[in-house]
């Protein structure tokens, strides 16, 4: 799918201090990320802080995001988990409605083998009415899919149509993209550190959590990648660095909210057990937020 080259970006679920969602900061996240020239929007996954909505608030957090979006870019919707008949009772019509493309998580906490991993996947391959991302995370899940396991589901379903890649392993990820035999399977990063270089080894782009925060300079980033120009891509690469370390030193949403907080986007709330970045390492990313501001 080419309209998912490019960057996303995994947009979180703002709260207001009675821990509701805050509608009218999400519709401004949505403008806010979209005026800086990102190429579509990631909902409802883990940065979103899903496993704290319940079905009522997920399904105003997805009415609000279509809302705000109003068609202007791709909609890619999380349905994952580690229940395979819970997550192909979640790819109906209508909870599907509006959106381009499913990013759905590997089975996490119950560590299924590699076969257990493409059964997984069949299944929803077998169900879904909309193209099918994979998503790849080692660190939250207790597992990976492996390369071998990505090429063996790649080439049996048409409907998944590339990978969100999160492993930090850039050599998995150029794996992927060297034993890939569809060209059009897209091998998306999932990891914002190493997205450049990824994409210069051949990636579709990435699904970036600091995407929202500096949605412009990061975007440009990815979009330089993508044609080749690699000077002016790693400057800007260089300029991120810190900032992006600083947003997953005490764990993610946490630190991505603490940036969109310092651009006025939204307050700097969270749900339980997930907490704000203690004051050291909020000051210490709007000194960072500042200077990419300037």
């Amino acid at each position: 799918m080419q309209s998912l080259k490019g960057t996303g970006v995994a947009l979180v679920t703002p709260f207001k201090k009675d821990q509701s969602v805050d509608v009218d900061a999400l519709q401004n996240l949505v403008h806010y990320v979209t005026q800086g020239g990102v190429e579509y929007l990631v909902v409802l996954g883990t940065t979103g802080e899903s496993a704290t909505l319940t079905k009522e608030e997920k399904e105003l957090v997805k009415q609000t995001v279509k809302q705000a979006n109003a068609g202007k870019l791709p909609l890619v919707l999380g349905v994952g988990g580690n229940n395979t008949a819970q997550v192909i009772e979640e790819l109906n019509p209508d909870n599907l409605a509006g959106f381009d493309a499913i990013l759905s998580v590997s089975p996490y906490y119950n560590k299924p083998t590699q076969e257990g991993i493409y059964q997984h996947f069949k299944a929803i391959a077998q169900k879904s009415s909309l193209p099918i991302l994979l998503y790849n995370v080692p660190g939250r899940t207790g597992s990976n899919i492996s390369p071998k396991t990505v090429i063996r589901l790649a080439n049996e379903f048409s409907t998944i149509v590339g990978i969100k890649e999160a492993a930090g392993d850039i050599v998995q990820g150029m794996e992927l993209i060297r034993q890939s035999t569809r060209k059009d399977f897209l091998v998306i990063s999932g990891d914002d550190a190493i997205a450049l270089p990824l994409v210069l080894a051949g990636g579709a782009g990435v699904i970036s959590v600091i995407g929202q925060g500096i949605p412009q300079p990061f975007s440009s980033m990815i979009r330089l990648g993508l044609e080749g120009n690699i000077k002016a891509a790693f400057d800007l690469q260089y300029q991120m660095m810190p900032i992006i370390d600083l947003i997953f030193e005490q764990g993610n949403p946490a630190g991505i909210k603490a940036v969109l907080t310092k651009a006025g986007v939204m307050a700097n709330e969270l749900r339980l057990p997930l907490v704000a970045v203690d004051q050291d390492l909020e000051q210490r990313i709007e000194k960072e937020y500042s200077k990419l501001k300037k």
